[in-house]
């Protein structure tokens, strides 16, 4: 049996309260918070003492999920700076679909939203770019292009 689904993508946070705005400003909705501990976390992660805040996002049409974690303990391990280049081995990237980049880029600056390049066009296709979020979190936005030179 192959794979079903992709469920989610986890990202691990220092400010969970900046990370749900910053993604609910995006479009996502919350679909729950909640905390995790016991063996099974332990058992689960490889870490001893799992205390972990969580909370589910999802995208509008409820086909994609992010899942934050605020790690209480162990704590969490910051690895390097948060202002990494994209192309660092194992950097994550979440890309999203957008009506209007240009919006959506104004929308996200005043919650820490800074673009890493600028906004490109690809071809007669899209709109891309790439926003650091809180945390140092790296997302993708693309605006389809219909039918304009």
């Amino acid at each position: 049996m192959g794979v079903q689904r992709m469920d989610n993508v986890g990202i691990v946070v220092e400010d969970m309260d900046a990370a749900v705005a910053f993604f609910l400003e995006l479009g996502l909705e919350l679909e729950g918070r909640g905390e995790v501990q016991g063996l099974f976390a332990d058992r689960c992660t490889g870490l001893e003492g799992v205390h972990c805040e969580i909370a589910m996002v999802r995208t509008p049409d409820g086909r994609s999920r992010l899942e934050l974690a605020k790690y209480r303990s162990p704590a969490a391990i910051a690895d390097g700076p948060r202002d990494r280049p994209h192309n660092i081995v194992g950097t994550h990237r979440v890309m999203f679909a957008v009506d209007d980049i240009e919006d959506t880029v104004a929308r996200l600056r005043p919650h820490g939203g800074e673009l890493v390049g600028e906004i490109a066009r690809f071809e007669d296709s899209y709109l891309l770019c790439y926003l650091r979020g809180p945390e140092g979190i790296i997302v993708g936005l693309a605006e389809q292009l219909h039918g304009e030179a």
